[in-house]
């Protein structure tokens, strides 16, 4: 049975490792990052929209504050559903990336209408409020989360592996810094072209990019490197 090393944090990665189980592989848990809630400011009360990328932006709003009177833009269905799950009514979903996000928020919302608030991590991929800020909106980013990086690899990685799974580019960066231990005889399978950026830095026995940003694509992938 294929063995595929889940590198994402909790929570999220143990619906990954259900998702590969349904898949006929076999989840291994092997995190690269934890999540640690941040203190940030919940006011949104002139806000427009709450923008997520991400469902660990989700959990950290909703942890902190009850506040779900206003319209929540997701970058794909995952984190939407998270959103739907922690009680906001009015959720719609990018079904895509940062690019695909901000597209999606500048066809449905006014600039003229309120600020825009981007609940995210201290790391993030992409420059979601600079693309919107240039279509002439008010765009506030505020920390509900640092995902901090392991300074050691899991000892998941000590035993027999077939594919990584990366879904973040910093979670691949990660690997790399820590030494790639073994990369050569593992096969990688990325989020989307930039995490195969970051992944590429290491020298896998092969790699693949999902065919579009969801994860169901992602575990697709890594299916389609079952031999090396």
């Amino acid at each position: 049975m294929l063995r595929i090393a889940i590198t994402r944090a909790q929570p999220e990665a143990e619906k990954t490792a259900a998702r590969v189980k349904q898949s006929g592989a076999e989840p291994v848990l092997a995190p690269l990052l934890s999540i640690e809630p941040r203190q940030f400011d919940t006011n949104i009360a002139d806000a427009q929209a709450l923008l997520f990328t991400s469902s660990n932006g989700v959990h950290g709003f909703a942890g902190q504050t009850g506040a779900r009177n206003v319209a929540v833009f997701a970058v794909g269905e995952s984190t939407a559903a998270a959103a739907r799950a922690a009680g906001f009514a009015d959720v719609r979903s990018a079904d895509g990336d940062v690019v695909a996000l901000a597209k999606l928020v500048q066809a449905s919302l006014d600039p003229h209408a309120g600020a825009l608030i981007h609940i995210s991590g201290r790391h993030i991929a992409g420059d979601l409020a600079q693309s919107l800020r240039a279509a002439g909106f008010q765009v506030e980013r505020r920390i509900a989360y640092e995902a901090v990086a392991a300074t050691r690899l899991p000892k998941a990685f000590e035993a027999p592996l077939d594919v990584v799974l990366f879904h973040s580019a910093r979670a691949a960066e990660v690997f790399v810094r820590l030494g790639a231990e073994k990369a050569a005889g593992l096969r990688a399978a990325c989020f989307s072209a930039a995490v195969a950026q970051a992944a590429s830095a290491a020298p896998w026995a092969a790699l693949a990019v999902a065919k579009a940003p969801r994860e169901q694509a992602l575990i697709e992938a890594a299916l389609g490197l079952s031999s090396p």
